[in-house]
């Protein structure tokens, strides 16, 4: 009796150490990932603030020279040192706007096409099209743009933009001069092609998740497809919506090679969309290679700190509309 009650008693008295051998474990590897999770989270902050402080303290020299006239000039000569970003932000800004204006309710529409109304055996070819557009890369879409698209539109769409809209009053200004091919309005049509992917597929994976119980009842009370679009499927989807459409605005913002091969590369600004101009990203590319130490290597850098403030302005701004689109709809 004795022998057989020793192991019960060894066993009862063994239990309270185990557990809390195996608690302290499980406590030991939470901290673990915590601290790890953390970290990977800190890492990326500090990144991001490093990569802010090396671009400021490299563009502090042309700041301090230039001051504000760095901002408002589009002088750009490097012989003579003296260097403006006006037309390189205008340039940037324009061809942005144009890509959105012309992607977003594109995209909009053929997420909405593929989820409410593209026959069932065609969903799937059409979208892995799309989304294939997206794994394009930009260089291919600037060889296209100069071998395709410039010309084409240099023939056909320029010359018909000047000859109709360039002749009203007040708007003619913005399809005026020779139809070159390559400009604004060009660079700003291919960065819509760009951006369509990632428009279509975040919308249509969003609109997806709809539930089909919201959408039945629309239609079961009368509900034509465009009333359930626009009072069912796009108010429950927003946050969505407007986090591709950012996503979006920040691939036009920062894109590079395409921008460069088809905008023309003249540093000035214009107020016709047909003519030539630059971007931030696409004069850095064309002559960060050529700069020499001093004003001109600084302003270059100047130009990417100047870009990497709007892109965060931009994700800041589209962070905030997603938290009150949250609180509305929580409310």
């Amino acid at each position: 009796m004795t022998a057989s009650a020793i192991p019960a008693t060894e066993t009862s008295g063994s239990l309270p150490s185990d557990r809390s051998a195996a608690l302290g474990r499980l406590k030991f590897r939470d901290a673990g990932f915590r601290f790890m999770t953390f970290g990977a989270a800190s890492l990326v902050l500090i990144l991001l603030l490093g990569v802010a402080i090396s671009l400021f303290i490299g563009a502090w020299p042309a700041f301090r020279h230039f001051g504000l006239d760095f901002f408002i000039s589009d002088s750009w000569s490097p012989p003579k040192e003296r260097f403006g970003a006006a037309a390189a932000i205008y340039g940037t800004v324009v061809t942005s706007i144009i890509a959105m204006l012309i992607g977003v309710p594109v995209g909009l529409g053929i997420a909405v096409f593929l989820t409410e109304l593209c026959p069932p055996v065609l969903r799937r070819p059409i979208g892995v099209a799309i989304e294939l557009l997206a794994g394009i890369p930009s260089i291919i879409y600037g060889i296209w743009g100069v071998y395709y698209f410039k010309p084409f539109m240099q023939a056909y769409v320029q010359p018909f933009l000047i000859g109709t809209l360039g002749a009203i009053p007040g708007i003619g200004v913005l399809f005026a001069g020779p139809p070159l091919g390559y400009g604004i309005l060009t660079a700003g049509l291919v960065l819509a092609v760009m951006i369509l992917p990632f428009v279509t597929a975040i919308s249509r994976d969003v609109f997806e998740t709809v539930p089909s119980v919201l959408k039945e009842a629309a239609y079961g009370v009368g509900a034509t497809t465009f009333e359930v679009v626009g009072n069912i499927v796009i108010p429950y989807t927003r946050v969505g919506v407007v986090g591709g459409v950012m996503l979006a605005l920040g691939r036009a913002l920062g894109e590079t090679m395409a921008v460069t091969f088809v905008i023309g590369n003249a540093t000035k600004i214009s107020t016709s969309i047909l003519s030539q101009g630059t971007t931030i990203s696409a004069m850095i590319a064309n002559q960060f290679a050529d700069a020499d130490p001093g004003l001109f290597t600084s302003s270059l850098l100047a130009l990417g700190f100047i870009l990497f403030i709007i892109t965060f302005i931009v994700l800041a701004l589209a962070r905030w509309m997603l938290s009150r689109l949250e609180v509305k709809a929580g409310r």
